[in-house]
């Protein structure tokens, strides 16, 4: 996330809108969410072999797919199961557009949340019902990403702005 801080403010990227920073971010974090929810689904993690009491069934590859969202709209890479019953909570099959992603991500990245207090979060905003285990595994899926964002290293000034112009 340092990098991509860093490497938007060298291209001179907005903050909000198609393309801006928080538009990859959220790309970032819904990402690594549906990841969690595909591997709570098949009950492993990726590149893991199948128990001999559990299904054949493997992760297939991802499918694109543009969301639109408070942010601007956002390409995702929805992954995909071989038996096709991967139905994911977070973005759902045919849904095209996420309210409250930033409230998501903020939600996500503050510490001390419990389990139980982001799925109700998800089922407020998503209304998706979302197990604590599944919460478990999103989270874990999203917390290397998340911290390494929080600990970035920030500017020592940074410029005061009013309504007409800044300082």
């Amino acid at each position: 996330m340092g990098r991509l801080v860093a490497q938007a403010k060298a291209d001179g990227i907005r903050m909000t809108g198609e393309g801006g920073l928080l538009a990859q971010l959220t790309k970032l974090v819904v990402e690594g969410a549906l990841e969690g929810e595909l591997t709570d689904h098949l009950g492993r993690e990726s590149g893991e072999r199948a128990d001999e009491g559990r299904s054949g069934n493997y992760r297939n590859g991802h499918r694109a797919k543009t969301v639109t969202t408070e942010v601007g709209p956002v390409e995702i890479k929805v992954p995909r199961d071989r038996n096709g019953s991967f139905d994911p909570q977070l973005v759902r099959k045919r849904q095209r557009r996420l309210t409250g992603v930033d409230e998501m991500v903020l939600s996500l990245s503050a510490k001390g949340l419990t389990h139980g207090e982001i799925s109700a979060h998800l089922q407020e905003v998503y209304g998706a019902e979302v197990s604590k285990q599944t919460i478990s595994t999103i989270t874990d899926s999203v917390v290397d990403a998340m911290t390494e964002w929080q600990n970035r290293p920030l500017d020592r000034v940074y410029p005061a702005c009013s309504s007409t112009a800044c300082t």
